[in-house]
Parts: structure tokens; sequence; C-alpha cells
């Protein structure tokens, strides 16, 4: 019923991409809960060191591409892109660690205007209850309005990691981080090439403190999303895409 219904607003072809990195207790409800609309489904073991790929190995249906050593998220949803393309026009990628809904897609794909190809990001819901970490919320805040700055779009979450891409599109945009700042450079290259980049809500799901495993670190990340920004804004200064 509900490819029947995507299928409906769009003859488009669409895969999931899920980097995963050590999200064994998550991510098997993750795939299954995907495998239900039916897409094709592309699993990325970023370098996992815990019992993740014994736990989705016997998942029929999926493949699951794997990095011998952790190389990052966006390196992660790289090579899912690659292996999608064959066989979809585009990637829909959603985190591994439990956090969103995958059917919720069908909000992304609903909210694609016809004969248009643009990155579609899941605006989360939520996101001021008593669960939900300040470091989602303040790096929220602050990604907005650096994305803006750097020549991005203006959106309200541009750190959502749910998000359908174009295919071929995004593989061609000149990204140069490959780790969580991916995301937040993608779309700074799509709005500069002409790719829009809009939003759809998504319901978002954070567990008590301890439920839910997330590989942001405050520090570190904040200094290589300042080298990001700073690069982006360079460019945009002196003109270059």
């Amino acid at each position: 019923m509900k490819k029947n219904l995507i299928e409906s607003n769009n003859q488009n072809r669409f895969a999931f991409v899920i980097p995963v990195y050590n999200h064994a207790g998550t991510v098997p409800q993750v795939v299954n809960d995907a495998q239900a609309l039916g897409f094709p489904v592309f699993v990325v073991d970023d370098g996992s060191t815990d019992d993740m790929y014994n736990q989705i190995k016997e998942i029929k249906g999926i493949q699951i591409l794997r990095h011998e050593q952790n190389q990052g998220k966006g390196a992660a949803i790289l090579t899912g892109f690659a292996a999608a393309a064959d066989v979809a026009d585009f990637a829909i990628t959603v985190d591994a660690d439990g956090q969103h809904y995958p059917e919720d897609a069908i909000n992304l794909i609903k909210a694609i205007p016809e004969h248009t190809r643009p990155i579609v990001v899941g605006a989360r819901e939520g996101m001021a209850g008593k669960d939900v970490p300040w470091t989602s919320s303040f790096g929220r805040k602050f990604s907005n309005f650096w994305v803006w700055t750097s020549g991005g779009p203006a959106i309200s979450d541009s750190q959502s990691g749910f998000r359908i891409y174009p295919l071929p599109e995004a593989r061609h945009l000149k990204t140069k981080a490959r780790r969580f700042q991916f995301e937040v450079e993608i779309l700074v290259h799509a709005n500069r090439n002409g790719i829009p980049v809009i939003e759809a809500p998504i319901r978002v799901r954070y567990n008590p403190e301890g439920g839910r495993i997330s590989h942001f670190r405050p520090f570190v990340d904040f200094c290589r999303n300042s080298s990001t920004f700073t690069h982006l804004i360079f460019r945009r200064i002196f003109f270059l895409k």
C-alpha cells in the first residue's frame, strides 16, 4: 500500500543508504523498517568493531558494503551512493541509531515537485523534548546559520541525516569532508550549483541518556565544522564553487 502510494507520486526509483558505525543494537530494526517500503536497501558498515555485521548478515534482500577501517559518515554515504546509482535515481539516507522512522521517507518523496531533482532534508519535529541532547539542539542552530552564511540554503535542520539525494548529481558535487561535516558541506555545494534544497517534516525519537549511541564529539566536531565553514566562506568570498 505504501509502495503504491509512493509510485503514484513519483516515477523515479529510490534506494535506502544506511551508513553504520557500531550500531549493533539499533540497525536491525532500522533495516527492517526501511525494507518495508519495498526499496533496495544498502547498508554501509564503516569499519564497525561491534557485533553489527552479525546482527544483519542474515537479513535477506539487502546489500552490505564494508569499509575495513572507519572512514567517516560522509565516506560511507558516498560508498552507498556509488552502489545505489546502479539501481536508483535517488538515494534515501537514514541514520542507523534509531532516531528516525524510515517510513517517514514517504513525506520526503511526496515533497518532491514534479519534474525536479532536489535534495530533500527531513526537518525533525520535537527537537525541544527533554530527552534531546543539548548538543543536538545547539548544533542545529549553529549549523543552520553557518550553512546560510557559507552560501548554502536557509533551512531549519541542516544537520538532519534523513534525506533524499538525487543521483548522480550529488555524487558529482565537489565535497571534501568525509565525516559528519559532509552533510552540511554538500548542502552548500548543492545550492551554489543550482540544485534545489527543500525540507519536509519528519518525526524524531530520542531515548533517555544511554539509550542511543552517537559518535558526535562536541569539541572535535566543532573544530572540524569550523574548518569546513571557513573553507566554504573563503571560496564564497573569492567566487569559487
